[in-house]
């Protein structure tokens, strides 16, 4: 057999590359599926599930649409929804009957992948109740990827006693738990989350800097022997696939490393002395990095699971770069029933659903299989409570992009009847990833009509 062949066939695609400490996985590509060495995985893409959380809640009379269905109107907070609004399902109705007690955020933030009741504590024995939906996932799939799951954030984590309500204020840090009292450790740095990717240092300063200057130095001379081996359309993959690791990797170091040309703007001290190194100053670039790093570690199933805290609870996040808002988003979810206030909270909500949109839409440009990669994720958004004011963790604002393995029927708001449990969408979650468990949470069965 020629060697070139005989050494494709053994390529495997979780391991495209290995040295020099980089580890870089491959998109699915039909042409490399007889050569994977899970013969489960040679039937076509599998299914990655994604949490991304906001704080806080939404104004429900903006976001709740009056029709049920199909047809249903975009509501003013949904609107950003428009040319991705087949691959949603609006979800509401649905409920967090564990976080009726207790405080007005922790309670309901700490358990909002849980669903179960999370310890009154000033930190010694925290307890979220159980563990989370991402990493019982993790825990199924993280044998098939270079890492079990990704957990992201724009804020580290506030230790401390809130005072105000006897609580530790880690539980408002963290959504994603390896046990109910392990919670798991979230990056907020950029650059950390490329290098636990793809093995890259991206730190101008590094002793390695020349020898790792670009990633796709090693990459190269291994994907042009790969690709005269691949179908046409997979060849076209490959090269998709290396211009978007070149354009992460630019705009990461672009937004950390602030060359801008000689001009600078005149900014405070004690502006640039709150920006972390590696972490972008600008916290619109921040998230759109972060989710970027997502829609990367899924299309080169580096992880199939991943979660992501837009902030903290209880954070201090100025939104005054929005126009028409002044002030923190916490601040103004506290509306008071006031015009004004109600007016800039609605704008914060629509902000956090636009970013949700153009992720589902780079998701929707990437082809796999015969379809695309947003056709095979399941990209779960929302907060731990309705409204803000209230802190209601009824009713909850949940949005569920893309169809699940071609799972899920998308496009329609679906109202749950009665009170039902935001785990039985969990449970169905866990269906569709291949994680069979008889409940979870506080589930009563897997949520209907999602197909």
């Amino acid at each position: 057999m020629n060697k070139k062949i005989e050494s494709a066939k053994a390529l495997s695609r979780r391991r495209f590359l290995q040295g020099c400490g980089v580890a870089l996985s491959l998109p699915w590509m039909p042409s490399l599926a007889p050569r994977i060495a899970e013969a489960a995985e040679a039937n076509g893409p599998p299914v990655r599930s994604a949490f991304l959380y906001f704080p806080n809640g939404v104004w429900e009379k903006d976001w709740i649409p009056k029709e049920a269905g199909d047809h249903y109107e975009l509501t003013p907070s949904l609107t950003p929804l428009a040319d991705v609004r087949q691959d949603v399902l609006v979800l509401t109705g649905l409920d967090k009957k564990h976080s009726h007690g207790g405080d007005g955020h922790y309670a309901k933030t700490a358990n909002f992948l849980t669903g179960m009741p999370v310890t009154k504590t000033t930190g010694k024995d925290i307890s979220s109740g159980g563990i989370s939906v991402d990493q019982l996932m993790a825990q199924h799939t993280g044998k098939f990827t270079p890492l079990p799951s990704l957990e992201l954030g724009t804020e580290p984590v506030i230790s401390g006693i809130d005072s105000n309500v006897g609580y530790t204020r880690l539980y408002g840090s963290h959504i994603s738990w390896q046990s109910p009292t392990r919670p798991v450790a979230k990056e907020i740095n950029p650059r950390l989350v490329y290098q636990r990717l793809f093995g890259k240092t991206l730190t101008p300063d590094s002793t390695k800097a020349e020898s790792y200057r670009n990633l796709l130095d090693f990459v190269l001379e291994d994907a042009r022997r790969l690709r005269p081996t691949l179908g046409r359309d997979d060849q076209f993959k490959m090269d998709e696939y290396l211009d978007s690791v070149r354009a992460v990797e630019k705009r990461i170091e672009f937004a950390t490393k602030g060359e801008q040309g000689d001009w600078q703007p005149d900014v405070d001290d004690h502006v640039l002395a709150a920006a972390q190194p590696g972490v972008p100053g600008d916290f619109r670039e921040h998230i759109a990095i972060m989710l970027d790093l997502i829609v990367l570690a899924f299309q080169t199933d580096s992880t199939r699971v991943a979660s992501m805290m837009f902030a903290n609870d209880v954070s201090g996040r100025n939104f005054s770069f929005l126009d028409g808002v002044r002030g923190g988003h916490h601040e103004l979810s506290h509306h008071e029933n006031k015009k004004e206030k109600i007016e800039q909270y609605q704008r914060i909500n629509r902000w956090h659903v636009e970013q949700f949109a153009q992720m589902l839409t780079k998701l929707r440009s990437i082809k796999e299989g015969d379809g695309t990669l947003l056709d095979n994720c399941m990209i779960l958004f929302g907060s731990s409570m309705s409204d803000g004011n209230r802190h209601d963790p009824d009713n909850l604002p949940i949005l569920l992009g893309g169809r699940g393995g071609r799972s899920l029927n998308s496009g329609r708001h679906l109202p749950a009847d009665g009170q039902v449990p935001l785990c039985n969408l969990y449970h169905a979650m866990l269906d569709r990833m291949g994680v069979e468990v008889e409940a979870f949470g506080d589930s009563t069965g897997p949520l209907k009509d999602l197909a």
